[in-house]
């Protein structure tokens, strides 16, 4: 029977030379081990090696360093670990990641939070299912976070066999879709879900499930790994909404050598990037907005402006509103108080006019 290297074992997961070489501290070795995170939860982690998982904590001190650069331990992260005398792995340091994938979560009133999805993915599968699920709006916003991520990204047109409409809806996809974004519809239940998928299912690749509750996500986890590796459940009958039957975060190794990670669904989806990033993320209207008259043009009402007109009223307004979102998410909390001060000023001042004006 041949050896197996530590580090051979992690190519099944996705460890590549160029991450190796990057390590931040020397290979571990001894009752220390180089791992992958499997799994977050509240109280601790899931470590892969390459073979099987195992729980671990990680050290305070590590988790306060990423803390107060708004960052945490996410799925897909490197991290080296080592085991105590009682046969419990702590993780005490991570290698930085090539990519993360996060989003902002707001209160509703002055705290905005930084959430880690998933890191190290090369791929996201972007999962909307052709029944009430379908919405190209938000398709958008998944297609922003994807862009300001730097990870390539596939939609994923799930339940095609539910479509009445097939043709229009993936066409629509097509074009909302940025070169280089390839779109598929499929039935996951009963298509040859990874000969669809194999030009993004090389050795060591990393790919993420992202989309609402009830896209299809697990049942595409299922189809890719040839086995249950998560739960399914069904949609409401009313309006086609899903529930969670996926409830954490998971990498699986898939049997080609390339890896998935399962996410829950997203209810709402903020962006994580200032306004310019976000502007930047819509690459058709960033180029016409080059040709504008002024260079603060808002596209609304401004004379000269080469964006309205040519682009979507609708994809426009989209435009608009999640680059509202994220000037809003990057003020201090005293910056959104005196915003707020200064739209309660403005609506007493207009409601004083109507008054006098109605005498």
């Amino acid at each position: 029977m041949s050896f197996v290297s530590p580090y051979e074992r992690l190519q099944a997961i996705g460890l590549t030379p160029q991450l190796l070489s990057s390590l931040p501290f020397p290979p571990p070795e001894g009752e220390a081990a180089l791992m992958r995170v499997a799994e977050v939860h509240r109280d601790g982690l899931v470590l892969h090696d390459g073979e099987s998982t195992s729980p671990a904590r990680t050290r305070p001190a590590l988790i306060q360093a990423l803390a107060s650069e708004a960052d945490a331990l996410a799925v897909g992260d490197w991290v080296r670990a080592e085991r105590n005398t009682f046969g419990e792995w702590w993780v005490d340091a991570r290698v930085p990641p090539r990519t993360q994938l996060a989003r902002r979560l707001h209160d509703g009133r002055e705290k905005v939070e930084r959430v880690v999805l998933a890191s190290n993915v090369d791929t996201a599968l972007l999962v909307m299912g052709l029944d009430h699920d379908f919405n190209l709006r938000r398709l958008e916003r998944y297609l922003a976070l994807v862009r300001l991520a730097g990870v390539g990204a596939v939609v994923v047109l799930s339940k095609a066999d539910l479509c009445v409409d097939l043709g229009r809806r993936l066409r629509d996809a097509q074009t909302l879709a940025p070169a280089g974004v390839g779109v598929l519809a499929l039935d996951s239940l009963h298509d040859d879900v990874p000969s669809q998928l194999a030009p993004w299912l090389a050795p060591g690749q990393t790919l993420v499930l992202l989309g609402s509750s009830g896209a299809g996500k697990s049942t595409l986890a299922n189809a890719l790994c040839g086995e249950a590796v998560a739960a399914t459940g069904g949609t409401r009958r009313g309006d086609g909404r899903g529930r969670h039957t996926t409830t954490v975060r998971t990498l699986h190794p898939l049997p080609g050598g390339a890896c998935i990670v399962d996410t829950p669904g997203l209810r709402s989806l903020r962006l994580d990037g200032d306004a310019g990033d976000v502007a930047g993320a819509f690459d058709d209207i960033a180029a016409l907005a080059a040709q504008c008259r002024f260079r603060d043009c808002r596209h609304e009402g401004e004379p000269g402006c080469a964006v309205r007109g040519t682009v979507a009223p609708e994809r426009l307004k989209s435009f608009g509103k999640l680059v509202r979102e994220a000037q809003r998410d990057s003020m201090s909390a005293l910056q959104r108080r005196e915003q707020v001060a200064q739209w309660k000023a403005r609506s007493r001042i207009g409601r004083a006019n109507i008054r006098a004006k109605r005498g």
